[in-house]
């Protein structure tokens, strides 16, 4: 039997994590949210998600304790995001790797990858290290990720 997966994310601020890897993922947007909306912009027929959750009975302390974001084609697994109080200490024990330069001649590659790290450091990543050929980066939180 295969199973469906879930990406799940502990993070102390579940909106700021879960818009950053929103921008990071493209193809990405909140359960709900239309194909042809901005990813992170609440459904058709309401201003902001505070006024979804108002309308849907979400307890103003509950509206942040957790957050999924959806592959809008359907293809990629879920990515969870919940609401911890401790913050992260060590080095992640997985991580996610996205694949900016897939496809691409080798003369090609590290350019992709570093027009994807500018892309993700202004939405608030950091970049560790270049070792590889491989961009090891930081989200909003401090979680590790890759750009192969």
């Amino acid at each position: 039997m295969a199973y469906d997966i879930h990406i799940v994310f502990d993070c102390n601020d579940v909106d700021k994590v879960s818009r950053f890897w929103l921008t990071a993922l493209e193809g990405y947007n909140y359960p709900g949210s239309p194909l042809d909306q901005t990813p992170g912009s609440p459904p058709e027929g309401f201003a902001s998600w505070e006024a979804w959750a108002d309308a849907n009975g979400v307890p103003t302390d509950q509206r942040y304790a957790v957050r999924t974001i959806v592959d809008t084609q359907g293809n990629r697994p879920d990515i969870f995001f919940i609401a911890v109080p401790e913050g992260k200490v060590v080095k992640n024990r997985l991580h996610l790797d996205i694949k900016a330069s897939k496809g691409l001649p080798a003369d090609q590659v590290r350019a992709r990858q570093d027009a994807e790290a500018e892309r993700l450091v202004a939405a608030g990543a950091r970049i560790v290290t270049r070792a590889n050929g491989i961009i090891v980066m930081q989200d909003v939180e401090g979680n590790e990720f890759c750009i192969t």
